[in-house]
């Protein structure tokens, strides 16, 4: 469950378009937020997007794979960014503004 501190620069990065990235360390990976939205994770040198019913056949038919912490069937609805984002910052961008609306969708539900 390591993060390389280059990896993690890297994505923040190419994420910086967003608006203001920061990450936090949890449990042995990287949160990343966008301005103060937890939207994304890194774990094991791999990006993964918050997703929910809404995206999750657009992220299966990218080939992402759903994150699953412990390889035990227990997953979190995070998944793999698509392998062409990490080499195309616009196509990276348009999947993490995708997430980010679920982050706000959940956000705003909490509120209420």
């Amino acid at each position: 469950m390591a993060v390389s501190s280059d990896y993690r620069d890297f994505v923040l990065e190419q994420l910086a378009p967003l608006g203001h990235i920061t990450s936090r360390r949890m449990f042995g990976g990287v949160g990343v937020y966008a301005n103060g939205l937890f939207f994304a994770l890194i774990d094991d040198d791999t990006l993964y997007l918050k997703g929910d019913e809404t995206l999750r056949g657009a992220f299966e038919a990218a080939g992402s794979q759903i994150f699953d912490p412990f390889g035990d069937g227990k997953t979190l609805n995070y998944w793999t960014a698509p392998a062409e984002a990490l080499d195309d910052q616009e196509f990276l961008l348009e999947w993490s503004r995708k997430s980010l609306e679920v982050a706000v969708r959940k956000s705003a539900g909490k509120k209420r």
